[in-house]
């Protein structure tokens, strides 16, 4: 799982279920968000043109620990962002298959007697 919103422990390496290393963080110190992003890191601009309006770019900070995922509000800034950015992951995997619903089982005793077990 994701590091708790206190720890500054930054972003994880992991990989996703379709195979690619992605960044896992929770962003946020209050109401947390769970990212998911692709490791490639790119310019500002190339993120911002990926953005949708469910999948958001994150600015990345590097730091002694590795990287940490920011909000991207870098653009209010003056000027461009200068560090590399990177998207929220969109999953290629198939879904997972769906287990079968299980039946409700009848005791095969007789109605009124206990059955152990």
């Amino acid at each position: 799982m994701t590091r708790p919103p206190g720890s500054r422990g930054g972003a994880r390496r992991v990989r996703c279920r379709c195979g690619r290393t992605v960044l896992r963080q929770l962003v946020g110190n209050r109401a947390a968000l769970d990212v998911t992003a692709d490791a490639d890191l790119m310019p500002a601009a190339a993120a911002a043109a990926l953005r949708e309006p469910n999948r958001l770019d994150w600015c990345v900070r590097r730091g002694r620990d590795g990287v940490e995922l920011l909000w991207a509000d870098c653009r209010r800034r003056a000027g461009e962002c200068d560090r590399p950015h990177v998207i929220d992951h969109q999953c290629t995997a198939p879904p997972p298959a769906a287990r079968p619903r299980r039946t409700t089982r009848t005791t095969p005793v007789p109605e009124g007697q206990l059955a152990l077990g």
